[in-house]
């Protein structure tokens, strides 16, 4: 894991790449992805992802448990997990907590997390602290949400509090029309980890 810093050519902004676990999903251009909050399996509480461009299956999330909120995997088209979500509880806390690991959490159970969330009772905002140790642990994040609008915002908090990446309710073909609360728009910064992001946007469901 490491993070790079390129400056772009006479009047562009400065793009801050950090490449995580998987570089092969941080785009070069900013990516649009389609997020469907269903399960192509079960037809229950899961995800399906889609590149936009492609047309192709990028991530996919199979519940098998109804405790989705307490565990849950996020995995590549074949199955393979990418990064194992699991919530911390802690008695008389009024922080909620869920921290993140790369692969099967089960396979290495002394493995650090890739981030821990935080968030307070009743606050529509989570905090996103990045492991001690990790080569991005200079940029954690902060993810704010909208309940009655359907959309959540990722920020870079090192970076001006300009947002990484942002989900709403997707558009459909005819003007002002949405599809369900259940399809979402998922739009990605160029240099910005797809997993990462993705995994953030699972905590934050488990969060409402």
């Amino acid at each position: 894991m490491a993070a790079e810093r390129e400056t772009g050519k006479e009047g562009a902004p400065e793009i801050i790449r950090v490449v995580m676990g998987f570089p092969h999903l941080c785009s070069s251009s900013p990516a649009s992805l389609t997020v469907w909050r269903k399960s192509l399996l079960f037809h229950g509480n899961g995800y399906t992802v889609f590149d936009n461009s492609s047309g192709k299956m990028v991530f996919r999330v199979d519940n098998y448990s109804h405790n989705w909120r307490e565990e849950t995997f996020l995995m590549d088209v074949q199955g393979n997990v990418l990064i194992t979500i699991r919530r911390c509880r802690k008695r008389l806390s009024i922080m909620d907590t869920w921290e993140a690991y790369k692969g099967d959490r089960n396979a290495s159970e002394q493995e650090k997390p890739l981030f821990k969330a935080t968030k307070a009772l009743g606050n529509p905002s989570c905090k996103i602290s990045m492991a001690e140790g990790n080569a991005d642990k200079a940029f954690n994040y902060r993810i704010d949400w909208s309940r009655q609008n359907g959309w959540s915002k990722i920020y870079r908090t090192s970076s001006s509090y300009l947002p990484v990446a942002e989900v709403r309710r997707k558009n459909g073909t005819r003007p002002y029309a949405l599809y369900g609360k259940d399809v979402l728009t998922m739009c990605v910064q160029p240099g910005v980890d797809q997993a990462l992001v993705m995994a953030m946007v699972m905590v934050n469901d488990a969060m409402r």
